[in-house]
C-alpha cells in the first residue's frame, strides 16, 4: 500500500524549527554549558498555590470526566481578571471561550470565519500559527511589513481598498512575537476604525500583555471605544502564569464571534482537563501577585541582554514590552547560517528572523528565558573570538 499525504500537507512541511531543534539537541550532547535562547518556553515555575491546586484536583476520583465547554468558574475568573487589570467588562456567559492553548485557537479560528479565497491581513514577520490557520482555511494572506522606520508597527493606511474589501480577518499581535513592538492607543483606534469601515473582524493576540517594562500597563484593544463590536482577543496562561505545558487559553470579545467559535469548538474536542482549569482559576485570581514578579524578572533580563548585545554590535529593536529581543546581528551571513554557526561555535541557540517571514532576514529572535547570570554567560560567549 502506498500512503500519500494530501495536497494540503504541502503547506505544512518541516521547516526551520525542526532543523533548529535537531541541531540544538545534537550540540547539547557535547556541550555542558549550552544556552538555549530559541523557544519562548517560560523558565519560571507556576507559584506554589497553583501547583498545589493542580495536584489536589488531579488526585480526586471525580476529576477525570469530559469538561466540554469548560467550567463556568473559569469564564468568571477571566471576566474578573479583565475587569481588574484592564477595566474592560467581559460577560462570562457570552463573551468568553476556553481553548486548549492559544495555538489551537489561533490555528482553528480562520476556519470559523473565512471561506477559500478570502483574505486575511496579517504582518511580516509574524507568529507562524497565523499562517498555518490561514492555509488550513484555504484563505489568502496579505502581509503588512513590520519595518524599523515605522517602529515595527504595520501601516494600516497602506492597505489597498481592493484588499480591504475582500478581507474577512485582520490578525495583530502586541506585544509582538517575534518583534516585541508595543501598540499605541492611536494605532489601536486606527485599526478599530478600519475594521468598522470594511466590516473586518480583528483577532488580537495578547499573549504577552503582562510583559511590560514600564510603570503603566499596556493599552488593551478592548478598552478602545467600539472595539468589542469588531474584535476578539486571545490570551493564554502559558507565558504570564508559567502554565505552557498545561495548554489552556481563552478568547474574549464580540459575543457573536465567540458563539461562532463555540460552535466550531464543539466539533473539535471535549474540553481541557478540569484540574488544569482549577489551577488556571487560581492563577487568574492571583494575577497581580504573579505578574508583578514576572515583570520584575523580565525587565531585568531585557536590560542586561539589550545593553550587552548593543555593546557587541547588535542593533536591538527598542522595546518596552514582550519576552523576546529582536535584533540585527553584526555579520554579513544570512540569518540561518549565522544562527547555525552560533549553535556549533558558541553553544548558543537563537531563531533566525526569516523563520517568521521575509522581512525578518538579517535579524534574530532571542527569548529571555534564562536566568540573568546565564544571559551574562551567553554575552561572554558571544564576545569571544
Amino acid at each position: 500500500m502506498s500512503i500519500k499525504a494530501s495536497e494540503r500537507m504541502k503547506s505544512f512541511g518541516p521547516g526551520i524549527f525542526s532543523r533548529l531543534k535537531m541541531a540544538v539537541e545534537i550540540k547539547k550532547l557535547t556541550s555542558e554549558s549550552f544556552i538555549d535562547l530559541s523557544l519562548g518556553t517560560p523558565d519560571l515555575p507556576p507559584i506554589e498555590k497553583v501547583r498545589k491546586k493542580l495536584s489536589e484536583e488531579s488526585y480526586k476520583k471525580t476529576s477525570y470526566g469530559y469538561t466540554l465547554g469548560g467550567l463556568v468558574r473559569f469564564n468568571e475568573a477571566v471576566s474578573h481578571y479583565y475587569k481588574r487589570v484592564t477595566n474592560v467588562n467581559i460577560d462570562a456567559t457570552t463573551e468568553v471561550l476556553q481553548t486548549m492553548g492559544s495555538q489551537e485557537g489561533l490555528v482553528h479560528l480562520p476556519l470559523a470565519f473565512c471561506d477559500p479565497g478570502d483574505v486575511v491581513i496579517t504582518t511580516n514577520p509574524a507568529y507562524l500559527a497565523y499562517e498555518a490557520g490561514i492555509k488550513l482555511a484555504g484563505a489568502e494572506s496579505y502581509d503588512l511589513p513590520l519595518l524599523k522606520e515605522n517602529n515595527y508597527l504595520p501601516q494600516i493606511k497602506d492597505i489597498p481598498e481592493s484588499v480591504a474589501k475582500k478581507a474577512k480577518l485582520i490578525i495583530l499581535n502586541f506585544p509582538g512575537n517575534p518583534v516585541p513592538a508595543t501598540a499605541t492607543k492611536a494605532f489601536l483606534e486606527e485599526v478599530v476604525a478600519f475594521a468598522k469601515k470594511y466590516n473586518i473582524l480583528i483577532l488580537y493576540d495578547a499573549a504577552y500583555s503582562e510583559f511590560y517594562y514600564t510603570k503603566e500597563p499596556l493599552v488593551n484593544l478592548l478598552s478602545i471605544p467600539g472595539a468589542k463590536d469588531v474584535s476578539i482577543e486571545t490570551n493564554s496562561l502559558s507565558k504570564s502564569f508559567s502554565l505552557a505545558g498545561a495548554r489552556i487559553a481563552y478568547f474574549v470579545g464580540n459575543a457573536d464571534a465567540i458563539q461562532i467559535l463555540k460552535q466550531l469548538k464543539s466539533n473539535l474536542d471535549y474540553g481541557v482537563f478540569s484540574p488544569i482549569q482549577e489551577a488556571a482559576i487560581v492563577a487568574l485570581d492571583n494575577a497581580e501577585e504573579i505578574t508583578e514578579k514576572v515583570r520584575e524578572v523580565f525587565t531585568e533580563r531585557y536590560e542586561v541582554m539589550s545593553e550587552g548585545l548593543t555593546q557587541l554590535g547588535f542593533k536591538v529593536a527598542p522595546s518596552t514590552s514582550g519576552m523576546f529581543l529582536w535584533a540585527e546581528y553584526p555579520d554579513d551571513l544570512d540569518d540561518e547560517t549565522f544562527v547555525f554557526n552560533l549553535i556549533e561555535e558558541k553553544g548558543i541557540a537563537m531563531v533566525p528572523g526569516s523563520a517568521f517571514g521575509s522581512e525578518g532576514e538579517g535579524y534574530v529572535r532571542i527569548a529571555l528565558v534564562q536566568e540573568k547570570e546565564r544571559l551574562k554567560e551567553a554575552l561572554e560567549k558571544l564576545a569571544k573570538d
